[in-house]
């Protein structure tokens, strides 16, 4: 990358230690000048929100700085992983708008290599099989204070290891029985430098290789190493890793050929109010099914975001926002709702949907008459034009939008107040009709015709505008409300409640018999709505032209804010 390049963009990476990191490392020339990063998630799960920060990092730092970024699947642990999490999380990857071109890797890729690796190690006397069990050498490993106790197989001969080594793969021994570890340093004030493992034993078939190895690396050992074949420049990984780094430089210091080597940077996960982050326990939220799968709408998932409603910008936006840093904290969920509002704001068409319908009758409305009501489709984008709305003599309103005995400051329909119909008209309750057990059934009402548009033909005031369906025209459809999955701000603050106990019992309320208005016919699923008045919702994926389904992203507003503040 040339000078000038540089130049240009020192200004917009003050503000980000990672970017300022990699511009200094450009401006030295380490590496020929060149920017390589990878994302290389373990597939035995789907990936959250979380995840996505880390992708919008690794694919922004490539696409800033003219590089390039892989997409490496850390597949090292075949008991957990399937390739149904391979295929979702390339999907998710796409769907955030990113591309890997041909740079498509696995770690099983190297298995190979990294097999023939472990023996150099071996040869040259850094690397033996220890015959003990897991529970024994954790033990003797010690603490952070305390030195670490040598294994009594850690001085075998290079002939010996390389035997057992080779039994090893050949499937010879039980599983747990023996690993191979790393000779370092069992005094050393790391913890993960006091002679890791570096191979087990499992006899599980994996889903690219079969049956073909029974022997695996694990992931402290084919992380830099990978990276170290890929070239990648900048191994960026969340601040967890920072106490594996000098592990990760001693792995590559045994490969190096050349003055280029891979760099970890460590940055801060996201950790997120309201939410888990874990794919462990969210693996249980879905095999015990307290959720309808990982693409559930109230997922921190990349799928179940998107389902509900989330758009690629509203997270590419709130990755942006929460920068990145050297300090675990907790971001507040309103933001990356804030940042879905923001988009959908701008980009979604608006349309009327009535979720608790009560029946207004216009009694003075001509019979049969029906009207073509013009309606702008989004105030934020005139490009996007105007809609018409059918009107005819028989309503539905919000059932909330009327109340017989009102507050002072409500401003609504109620007896004998006029209101404003979107669009339409000026309408005045006149008449509550009731059944037998005293609920409200219907309204009946009289509108003004000189008010048509909505607009006041003497110029007088009306503070009160709802929307509205006509019944001959609505389509009934079913919505479905989301919310927040627990009701804690951080669900897993106290190890010694299950976390589930938590959950929010409100997180998801269906509502049968909703009616939108007719445009919605036809629709995509994932398309995006804005209900007037009501918040932004998605066709769901389960939607048909029989049975129009809609999901709710967010409420047009924070409806946490107020339980926050008390």
């Amino acid at each position: 990358m040339a000078e000038k390049n540089l130049e240009e963009k020192e200004i917009a990476v003050k503000n980000n230690f990672i970017h300022q990191q990699i511009q200094n490392d450009l401006l030295e020339g380490k590496n020929g000048k060149r920017v390589h990063t990878r994302f290389p998630p373990e597939p035995n799960g789907y990936l959250h929100i979380g995840h996505a920060k880390s992708i919008c990092l690794n694919f922004g730092i490539a696409e800033k700085f003219g590089g390039k970024c892989n997409l490496r699947f850390d597949d090292t642990n075949p008991s957990k992983e399937e390739t149904e999490y391979v295929d979702s999380i390339m999907e998710d990857v796409r769907w955030l708008g990113f591309d890997w071109d041909e740079r498509l890797y696995y770690a099983s890729d190297y298995f190979e290599q990294l097999y023939e690796f472990a023996v150099k190690l071996i040869k040259t006397g850094k690397a033996y099989i220890d015959d003990q069990d897991s529970e024994t050498i954790s033990a003797q490993k010690g603490t952070p204070t305390r030195p670490g106790t040598e294994s009594p197989f850690r001085n075998r001969s290079e002939e010996e290891n390389l035997d057992l080594f080779e039994r090893m793969k050949a499937g010879e021994f039980d599983e747990g029985s023996r690993v191979l570890r790393a000779k370092i340093d069992m005094a050393s004030p790391n913890m993960h430098m006091r002679d890791p493992n570096i191979y087990r034993i499992m006899k599980t078939p994996h889903h690219r290789t079969g049956d073909k190895w029974l022997i695996y690396p694990m992931y402290d050992f084919a992380h830099g190493q990978s990276d170290f074949w890929e070239g990648i420049t900048h191994s960026i990984c969340t601040l967890e890793f920072e106490v594996h780094r000098p592990l990760y430089d001693w792995f590559v210091d045994q490969l190096l050929e050349n003055e280029y080597r891979p760099r970890q940077i460590e940055f801060a996960r996201l950790n997120l109010t309201y939410t888990v982050m874990s794919k462990r326990k969210l693996l249980k939220l879905v095999r015990d099914n307290h959720v309808n799968g990982w693409d559930d709408p109230r997922m921190p998932t990349i799928t179940g975001l998107r389902r509900r409603g989330y758009t690629p910008e509203s997270i590419r936006n709130f990755a942006d926002r929460i920068g990145v840093t050297k300090v675990d904290g907790m971001i507040d969920v309103s933001l990356l709702e804030y940042s879905v509002r923001e988009h959908l704001n701008k980009v979604a068409q608006r349309v009327m949907g009535v979720l608790n319908p009560l029946k207004v009758v216009i009694t003075n409305y001509p019979e049969g008459l029906e009207e073509e009501m013009d309606a702008i489709n989004n105030p934020e984008d005139e490009s996007m034009g105007k809609r018409k709305v059918s009107f005819s003599k028989v309503l539905y309103i919000e059932r909330d939008d009327f109340m017989e005995d009102p507050p002072r400051k409500f401003f609504r329909l109620a007896p004998g107040r006029e209101v404003r119909l979107r669009y339409a008209y000026f309408i005045t309750c006149n008449a509550v009709i009731k059944n037998d057990i005293g609920e409200i059934t219907e309204l009946r009402c009289t509108y003004d015709p000189a008010s048509k548009g909505g607009n006041s033909p003497d110029g007088r005031k009306v503070k009160g505008t709802l929307h509205w369906v006509s019944v001959k025209h609505a389509v009934k459809s079913e919505v479905r409300l989301y919310d927040r999955l627990f009701n804690n701000e951080d669900p897993l603050a106290k190890e010694e409640v299950d976390f589930k106990e938590f959950m929010n019992k409100d997180s998801l309320k269906i509502l049968p018999e909703c009616y939108v208005e007719p445009f919605v016919k036809g629709a995509a699923p994932l398309t995006h709505f804005q209900f007037e008045r009501l918040g932004y919702f998605n066709v769901d994926l389960d939607s048909s032209d029989s049975k129009p389904v809609f999901n709710r992203t967010v409420p047009l507003r924070d409806t946490w804010a107020k339980f926050k503040n008390k």
